[in-house]
């Protein structure tokens, strides 16, 4: 545990004296990614009058910007499509990932998540707008511990055309986050996405989804100036808001909330809100959610947690630039705790970065390429350092791992042309995408051969040379003696089932060859404020702030530090926001429909 900026709350009296207009509702929410959005729905729907406080000009937060898969084991969607897992198999694959870190406590919460989590889901998928898909085929990252899943433990939003909202609320919606679209289309993972690469492999099958995809595309970036096929995160925070606007919530963008209200009793009773048209006092009757999104732009905090970032800018990360920790400063002045007790700060995720016109640049998450055959990742000794297939968050964990004190914490992603023309490199789109723009803007590197790559990125010739040929050597014959990638179904589905005997291995043999640099970057923090099982803050005696939740990554993650699957930061998000607004509401028995999560 440890203590930084504290925002301390007002007084009624004092937050009367400013003279400032004064806003009666329920439930204000600081925030608008999943769980502050989760949170307002499902007060709303209960019954309550809720207000969203949106500190940035649009709504989404980094949810927006995300791929919109929640990790939700044991839905009732799972068991419709026969898979039915017993609670316990979810609780032996957490207990050991966390290890050590599945304390009581933690169990406590763990607990919390699974009993809450198959009722979210069944309430958005029959009660709102919010429609789910399930991730059938996508498996659990470490395949080779006790309870892991091979499927159906996850959900995402089901694609939306956003001309079912109205243009009010369109406008108030984030964009698709560029560098992991299409020139501004989003692509779903799953289906949608191995269907597009079709298309580098000269299948017709991929060529008809590309055009039936992209002409549409075009057409809306004519006529409405932005895509209106909305899929991954925008399709999640799209529907939530369209929920929450059938609902009646107020949601107000460009309105920070500046400071917390409290009675003389210690009881959290509003809020300072800033606005365009000035501030205003929002009594909030049942209480506020802390929901802003953690604080992945704070380098002060990222310099004091984040391992070797010595001046606090060797991180990149794909959250907005309004995710400070303003959540966190609020809920320290009010008596909470800034819960650090992890295995890692943040959840992180290898990134490079996009250079624009006007010396701008953006950062592209290293999510699928890195299990493609045909790439391997190395450090400027030419040396492999991690099994490149495993997650996200394992790729920058094994790079820190192996950056020595005072070392750039950095590697490059390496391909042949073989690779890069069939599945892409980065933000390098494959067939029938030119590499040529990237080649000029450097963020590609070429070489005719493995020890001309190596010169032109300041890696060691003779240990790349010597790392390839005993990585293809290896490859050849579907091993991976050092990493053992592609031994669990992860890494496999990741992969190309076309290639064998390991779809996730083959030699880089066809020159050119590609690279790109690749740094540590995050989805977000772990690190968080300190909350009970009902998403109420907690002071340092473990009891609960009245009046006062947090949901989202602005809420410590349960999973303490650790990344077991991907959605891990948005199933808890969702259902710790949907534990928040039943709260709040005070809401006990599920309705019909809660448990069942069937189609409507």
């Amino acid at each position: 545990m440890t203590s930084t900026t504290e925002q301390q709350p007002l007084t009624e009296d004092e937050a009367l004296a400013l003279g400032i207009p004064v806003v009666d509702t329920d439930v204000l929410v600081a925030g608008s990614g999943a769980g502050g959005l989760a949170a307002a729905v499902t007060a709303a729907y209960h019954g309550l009058e809720v207000m969203v406080a949106e500190k940035a000009p649009v709504c989404g937060g980094a949810t927006s910007w995300s791929g919109g898969w929640a990790w939700t084991p044991g839905t009732a969607l799972a068991r419709a499509e026969g898979v039915d897992e017993d609670r316990e198999q979810f609780r032996s694959y957490l207990r050991a990932v966390l290890g050590q870190r599945y304390t009581e406590a933690a169990g406590e919460k763990i607990d919390a998540f699974l009993e809450a989590v198959p009722h979210m889901v069944g309430f958005f998928h029959t009660k709102t707008s919010l429609q789910f898909v399930t991730g059938a085929r996508i498996h659990d990252i470490y395949g080779d511990l006790p309870g892991a899943g091979t499927g159906n433990r996850s959900v995402g939003p089901a694609p939306v055309n956003a001309r079912e909202f109205s243009p009010a609320l369109l406008k108030k919606m984030r964009r698709q986050f560029y560098t992991t679209s299409f020139f501004g289309m989003g692509i779903m993972a799953g289906q949608d996405l191995s269907t597009f690469l079709k298309a580098s492999q000269f299948k017709l099958e991929g060529w008809v989804h590309s055009v039936k995809r992209v002409v549409p595309h075009l057409v809306d970036l004519a006529t409405r100036g932005r895509s209106m096929h909305l899929v991954n995160g925008t399709a999640l925070t799209g529907r939530l808001m369209k929920s929450a606007d059938d609902l009646g919530v107020r949601i107000h963008v460009n309105t920070p909330v500046q400071c917390l209200v409290r009675s003389a009793e210690g009881r959290i009773t509003g809020a300072i809100i800033g606005g365009p048209d000035g501030g205003r006092y929002v009594r909030a009757q049942r209480g506020v959610v802390l929901a802003t999104g953690g604080f992945p732009n704070d380098v002060g905090r990222r310099r004091e947690l984040f391992p070797k970032t010595p001046t606090g800018n060797e991180h990149w990360t794909l959250a907005p630039d309004g995710t400070t920790g303003d959540g966190l400063e609020m809920a320290l002045g009010a008596g909470g705790v800034f819960d650090t007790d992890m295995a890692s700060p943040a959840a992180w995720c290898p990134v490079s970065l996009v250079a624009y016109p006007g010396n701008r640049h953006g950062v592209f998450p290293h999510i699928m390429d890195r299990a493609k055959p045909g790439s391997i990742g190395v450090r400027r000794d030419g040396k492999r350092f991690v099994n490149e297939a495993n997650g996200y968050y394992d790729y920058v964990s094994g790079l820190l791992e192996a950056t020595g004190e005072g070392e750039a914490v950095e590697s490059w992603q390496i391909a042949d042309s073989t690779a890069i023309r069939r599945y892409s490199l980065g933000f390098a789109k494959p067939i029938p995408m030119p590499l040529t723009p990237y080649l000029k803007t450097g963020y590609l590197v070429r070489g005719d051969t493995i020890a001309d790559l190596a010169r032109a990125c300041g890696i060691d010739p003779e240990g790349l040379e010597r790392t390839v040929r005993e990585f293809n050597e290896n490859a050849r014959r579907g091993e991976d003696p050092e990493f053992a990638r592609g031994a669990t179904a992860f890494n496999r589905y990741g992969g190309d089932p076309e290639v064998g005997p390991n779809p996730s291995l083959a030699p880089l043999e066809k020159g050119p060859f590609y690279a790109v640099h690749v740094r540590p970057g995050s989805f977000g923090t772990f690190a968080g404020i300190a909350a009970d099982t009902h998403a109420r803050v907690v002071d340092g005696e473990g009891e609960p702030i009245e009046g006062l939740y947090t949901a989202g990554n602005d809420h410590a993650s349960i999973m303490r530090g650790h990344y077991p699957a991907g959605g891990i930061n948005l199933g808890p998000a969702l259902t710790f926001g949907y534990v928040a607004g039943r709260h709040l509401a005070g809401a006990t028995a599920y309705e019909d429909g809660e448990t069942a999560g069937e189609a409507r």
